[in-house]
């Protein structure tokens, strides 16, 4: 009987190391006379830097060495290309003027006080509309466009006025989506060191290794062969680590001046004030349909505010184009995007990408249209529901596809212990709510739904998607899979593990999984959009597959039988006719190599997805192998007196293609769904021309174990044709449709439209004032 391992609940790889502190962490890392460094940020959000003297900082006792815009390479780096380490002109409040080396951080801390700035104040622009006057001041004026536009966006298909024509109901709405901050647990850090023949090596967070070799290869002015890059243990990503980012290039620096290895780690109020934050926008949309259900068009207008520099935050639009023009089906639409400078805090890649805010709005649209169409919202979705082996106008392939399902699997557990009677905002009698009785008047009930499109299957924002690995096993059966992918915390180790060791028939316990030096690893383009499961797990499949074929040429030899009458399992290889012939893969491994002319096993493997970069004019183009669907019903409670909205129950239904680890899957759509919650109710980086009034973990408020609701679950599998025994990404879905499922719920208990997140109890009990006042 075969041991099946693809399927199984197994704990992850890396979980007693964590739970019991062994794992090393990069505030853990400790070299021989490492040194610390800290940076000396603007006090103005637009400035020239007129004198700087740092003498009393180089003086003071402890301090290696002090560094200015007078240390910078010639050299540009990030996304726009218009960033360098230590800034001569500021251009937002998180700009790094100078930096200090000591033998402490304290000292180092003490050092930056006495570094004086004379300042020539700059006219400063905090709003994208006054960013675009015509008579706005630039914040990069060397630029050849001559405008605070960094790009606009422009996205159709089909014939809009045909569709509004069509149209037998029109909805429009404007909807505002706040800063919002990945609030890691463990803050950004890295350490920098340069060996004798002048190699460099950081030991990092990122996600993206093998690019950072690159970019810090172009900010420093020096070969990539000379970058190593080591990742340590990661306390948090969901995309803070897919850039390049000032402290990085600047740690490498000071490492170099100071002649030691340097550490740099932000303090928690440098977390938030300097690290990078998901985008506000503005969107204005506008969406129809026919009498019998059917969609007609979208039409969506949004401006981004993207800061005083530009990193991933700006190309959010390719993922907010996507959910607008390809969830659901819909024949006639228009997407415009503009992506402006301020002089805010630099905006970045955050999970979800852009989809958490395009389906705040699209899928509470959807909701106006159902009830305007006098529909139930469930059953206006799944007729409009995107199919299996269908392509969208937008050219998205779609192979596997559950999206009707988990539509479907979500209402079913509304149902549950729900009546029709629903009067009061004039919805649909078929709009289930719960039957639960209240005693107090002041407290409402309601249910809502929403559901997701996400790309499942790798993203080509690169020339290459790719993923390397390479399966080598030992003289006792160990095997080692070496692969360029990056464990964030995520569980890809034992994903990847699982399915070499089905491929291979090797035990689970014989797996060890090596990912974190690119001195050692195969080329990955990184950790993002929800692809490691998808491309790795092909990658480490092909490898495991070189490595088994390798086995069974040797084993057939010793067996007196062919390859292909063979087969492996739990480490053993038989015959498959005759399961008393056999040997293990040690025994195989060993016979192989212990011989005059002998071979090692080692497999490779390589896999680049058959997906293409959209278009750079029309924005079309198969983008990902594959597309994961979900849909989530909320269930709330409104308190009408004080406006604070408590989610009772959350039942989160995810298309993965097939479960490879199912208690990893649940991890992931449940953190995303806090994370989620977080969006909808909670978290909003508050900012006041360019400064974040609640930058610590108090005044944020993160939702805690104790805020989470109920959380169901379900796993609704498709068997995907392309992915690795059928899986595809799940990594971001989970807190996509939340705060859309909220906010259709809390219409649903009080009969009032949310358009501004975090819907707060400030918020809430603002509009209900606002209701009584109007009725």
């Amino acid at each position: 009987m075969t041991n099946q391992i693809i399927g199984q609940r197994i704990p992850k790889l890396d979980a007693s190391a964590k739970a019991t502190g062994k794992a090393t962490y990069g505030h853990d890392i400790r070299l021989p006379g490492m040194l610390h460094g800290r940076i000396l940020y603007s006090r103005y959000a637009h400035a020239k830097i007129v004198n700087m003297d740092v003498s009393r900082a180089k003086n003071l006792r402890g301090v290696k060495c002090v560094l200015t815009s007078a240390d910078n390479p010639a050299h540009l780096f990030g996304y726009g290309k218009d960033n360098k380490p230590f800034k001569d002109i500021a251009r937002s409040l998180r700009d790094e003027i100078a930096g200090v080396v000591a033998i402490d951080p304290d000292i180092a801390e003490e050092a930056l006080e006495l570094i004086t700035v004379e300042y020539e104040p700059l006219p400063a622009i905090f709003s994208p509309t006054e960013a675009l006057e015509e008579d706005a001041p630039l914040i990069h004026p060397e630029r050849k466009s001559q405008s605070n536009m960094f790009h606009s966006y422009h996205y159709a298909h089909g014939d809009l006025e045909q569709g509004e024509r069509e149209s037998d109901v029109v909805v429009e709405a404007s909807y505002t989506v706040p800063y919002v901050t990945h609030a890691c647990m463990e803050t950004s850090v890295v350490v920098a060191q340069f060996d004798l023949r002048d190699h460099l090596t950081l030991w990092s967070t990122t996600q993206i290794p093998f690019l950072l070799q690159r970019d810090l290869s172009e900010a420093l002015g020096i070969s990539g062969s000379q970058i190593r890059i080591i990742q340590t243990a990661v306390g948090g990503a969901f995309g803070r680590g897919l850039d390049i980012y000032p402290y990085e290039p600047i740690a490498a620096l000071m490492a170099r001046k100071a002649g030691q290895p340097v550490r740099l780690a932000f303090s928690r109020h440098e977390e938030f004030t300097a690290g990078p934050a998901r985008q506000p926008v503005e969107v204005t949309i506008r969406a129809g349909a026919k009498s019998d259900g059917t969609l007609t068009f979208r039409d969506v207008s949004s401006v981004l505010d993207v800061g005083a520099y530009i990193s991933w935050g700006s190309v959010t639009p390719l993922v907010m184009m996507e959910t607008t023009a390809s969830l659901y089906q819909v024949p006639h639409v228009r997407f415009q995007a503009d992506c402006v400078y301020t002089n805010n805090l630099i905006t970045g890649a955050m999970r979800g990408y852009g989809n958490p805010q395009s389906t705040f709005f699209v899928e509470t649209i959807m909701d106006r249209l159902a009830e305007a169409l006098k529909m139930d919202p469930v059953e206006f979705r799944v007729r409009n529901a995107n199919v299996p082996n269908s392509e969208t106008p937008q050219g998205l392939i779609i192979t596997s596809c559950g999206l009707k399902e988990c539509l479907e699997v979500v209402a079913a557990n509304a149902d549950q212990g729900t009546h029709v009677s629903f009067s009061n905002t004039g919805q649909s009698a078929a709009i289930k709510r719960p039957l639960i009785e209240i005693d107090s008047p002041h407290l409402k009930r309601g249910i809502g739904f929403a559901a997701t499109l996400n790309v499942g299957g790798g993203a080509r924002i690169y020339r290459s998607d790719g993923c390397g690995a390479t399966v080598k096993v030992d003289d006792f059966g160990h095997v080692t899979l070496i692969t360029g992918s990056t464990e964030i915390g995520q569980g890809s180790e034992t994903v990847l593990a699982q399915i070499v060791a089905q491929t291979l028939g090797a035990k689970m316990e014989d797996i060890t999984v090596l990912n974190s030096d690119t001195d050692i690893k195969p080329w990955d383009v990184g950790v993002h959009a929800s692809r490691t499961t998808f491309i790795a797990g092909n990658a480490a499949q092909l490898a495991a597959l070189d490595a088994r074929c390798q086995i069974f040429e040797t084993a057939a030899e010793l067996l007196k039988a062919n390859p292909e009458e063979l087969q492996s399992n739990d480490g053993t290889v038989t015959v498959k006719d005759d399961p008393t012939r056999s040997l293990t893969i040690a025994q195989a491994a060993r016979s192989r190599h212990f011989k005059e002319g002998g071979k090692v096993i080692l497999g490779e493997g390589w896999y680049d997805p058959p997906t293409k970069l959209v278009d750079k004019d029309t924005y079309k183009g198969n983008i990902s192998a594959a597309y994961g669907f979900g849909a989530q019903m909320a269930e709330v409670e409104v308190d009408t007196e004080t406006g604070k909205v408590r989610v009772l129950r959350l039942v989160c239904a995810n298309d993965v293609g097939l479960a490879i680890n199912p208690m990893a899957v649940e991890g992931q759509i449940e953190g995303g769904a806090q994370m989620g919650l977080g969006y909808a109710l909670t978290e909003e980086l508050i900012v006041r021309e360019g400064k974040i009034l609640n930058p610590d973990l108090l005044d944020y408020r993160l939702f805690t174990s104790a805020d989470m609701p109920e959380i169901k679950s379900i796993i609704v599998e498709t068997d995907d044709p392309k992915g690795p025994f059928g899986a595809k990404g799940v990594g971001e879905m989970g807190g996509t449709p939340t705060a859309a499922a909220i906010a259709n719920a809390i219409y649903n208990a009080i009969g009032i439209r949310m358009t501004q997140l975090p819907m707060t109890p400030e918020r809430v009990l603002a509009a209900i004032i606002q209701k009584e006042t109007t009725e």
